[in-house]
């Protein structure tokens, strides 16, 4: 039976469980300034993830784990200052919060205070129960991330997809009821074989996020920068792009350029 689509001025985590339980898929994306922020809002997108991804596509590093804590709150602040209706959701950087909940706790309490973001996401099940438990006794709303977990990358050793193997996807399903269990509000899955993504999202009533999970799960998310095809060096299977952009701003860039040096920019009307 279709539901009829609810028209939410702000979203909240209790929208999030709302439009599962209303079989409502959920719009994730991320952004990491105000200007790409103001715009994902304004498209309607229902959660922004400021993404620990800005260590790889704002600052160039190899991976996300360089990026500090400093770093996401300057760019979650900016995120705040854009939205209006999205719910704000930031990552935890590598070194925040994995080994000492005391410390996952101060980090989260610096996310929500300094930058005014809603949430926070962090990477792992039950290696991170008791930081997670910290936060959330704290009143501050998290959402996990199971399967890939990119801070975990020279752990693994590999981006290929995860929990391919039984005993790898029964700790993945059991991870993901425990983050129901102790209060998490949704959760990120990574680069999973599709049914197993679906089996998860229909075996806990909390929303589930895909990112190359397949179709069967709550919502979706990608990196904005990927699906505008700002970074033309990135073509994973799962990854959909809406536009290319790096063509047609290197061709706008290249005629800007051009026109300086012929002296056609600016013309008499584009002067005082």
């Amino acid at each position: 039976m279709s539901v009829a689509k609810k028209d939410y001025k702000r979203i909240t985590t209790k929208s999030l469980i709302e439009m599962k339980s209303n079989g409502e898929k959920i719009s994730m994306l991320t952004a990491y300034d105000f200007t790409m922020a103001k715009i994902v809002d304004t498209a309607g997108v229902d959660v922004i993830l400021v993404g620990d991804s800005a260590s790889n596509v704002m600052a160039g590093h190899e991976t996300t784990l360089p990026i500090t804590l400093d770093q996401m709150i300057y760019h979650a602040s900016s995120v705040v200052r854009a939205v209006e209706r999205a719910l704000v959701v930031v990552d935890l950087p590598f070194g925040s919060y994995q080994s000492d909940p005391k410390e996952a706790l101060r980090s989260a309490i610096r996310i929500m205070k300094e930058s005014g973001g809603h949430a926070v996401k962090l990477e792992g099940g039950k290696e991170i129960k008791e930081s997670i438990k910290k936060i959330l006794n704290a009143g501050i709303p998290v959402m996990g991330h199971l399967g890939l977990t990119p801070q975990s990358i020279y752990k693994f050793g590999t981006y290929s997809v995860r929990a391919k193997e039984d005993q790898e996807a029964e700790k993945l399903i059991e991870d993901a009821k425990l983050l129901e269990k102790i209060g998490c509000f949704g959760i990120v899955l990574e680069k999973i074989p599709a049914d197993l993504a679906q089996k998860v999202a229909e075996s806990i009533s909390i929303p589930v996020i895909g990112i190359g999970a397949g179709g069967g799960v709550d919502g979706q998310v990608l990196v904005i920068h990927d699906m505008l095809g700002m970074n033309n060096e990135f073509s994973p299977r799962f990854l959909r792009r809406y536009l290319n952009l790096y063509e047609e701003m290197t061709k706008a860039i290249g005629q800007y350029a051009a026109d300086v040096k012929s002296s056609d920019f600016p013309n008499e009307k584009e002067q005082y």
